[in-house]
């Protein structure tokens, strides 16, 4: 049998994507059809069992990599931390939504965000706290949604520190347990943070701060 040549195998490429559109084109299958397929596609993820000290380092261990701050501490020095945290930031002005327990916000000056800041009064704040609503240890990644605690997400996106609470019991292994965990609470908008904001321009010039916040601390709470 001859081999093909390049142009031919092209051709021949795109005569087959063509006969496929005008296939789906004129096809009756109903969307209907569509959902039964998808929910009967067999989805086998992997779903580690780290150890819960193992799969805890390694969330901190990522945040790291990512350029973030992590300490671990305990519930009962937790406003102290906060206090000491923002001591050595040089008492930056900070935000926090409604729902965070008010002993927390009690020995600092915390502005309450009630949805009332615009966009240019959240840039006049250099910090905000918040809670989680969980975290995923094989990507080091946070998740943020519109619940108390937590507020809406320009909180996270504008000012340039980001303190987050994170309780160690919050924490799973793998992408797959996250999304299993966030099942009722789907509809909510939500947000997934790995790490401070940052991109790289076309010459790999690292910059921060350019879709959310510059700094990133973590308190992984027992």
């Amino acid at each position: 049998m001859t081999s093909m040549q390049p142009s031919e195998r092209t051709a021949a490429a795109r005569a087959e994507m063509l006969l496929r559109i005008r296939a789906a084109k004129n096809s009756q299958f109903s969307i209907h059809q569509a959902g039964v397929e998808w929910q009967q596609i067999p989805r086998h993820y992997g779903h580690p069992a780290r150890p819960d000290e193992e799969m805890l380092q390694l969330f901190a261990d990522r945040l790291r990599d990512y350029d973030a701050q992590v300490e671990r501490i305990s519930d009962t020095a937790l406003t102290a931390t906060i206090v000491r945290i923002l001591a050595q930031r040089g008492h930056p002005r900070m935000l926090a939504p409604a729902g965070i327990p008010p002993e927390l916000l009690s020995l600092y000056p915390f502005t309450i965000d009630q949805n009332d800041h615009t966009a240019a009064e959240l840039d006049r704040f250099e910090g905000v706290l918040t809670t989680a609503t969980l975290a995923i240890a094989e990507t080091g990644t946070i998740v943020l949604q519109n619940v108390p605690g937590q507020g809406r997400r320009a909180l996270t996106l504008v000012p340039d520190f980001h303190l987050c609470l994170v309780n160690t019991s919050d924490v799973v292994d793998s992408v797959p347990a996250a999304f299993a965990r966030l099942t009722a609470t789907a509809t909510l908008p939500t947000t997934f943070v790995s790490g401070p904001s940052a991109t790289a321009d076309i010459e790999m010039t690292r910059i921060k701060g350019v879709h959310g916040p510059r700094f990133l601390h973590v308190l992984l709470i027992d």
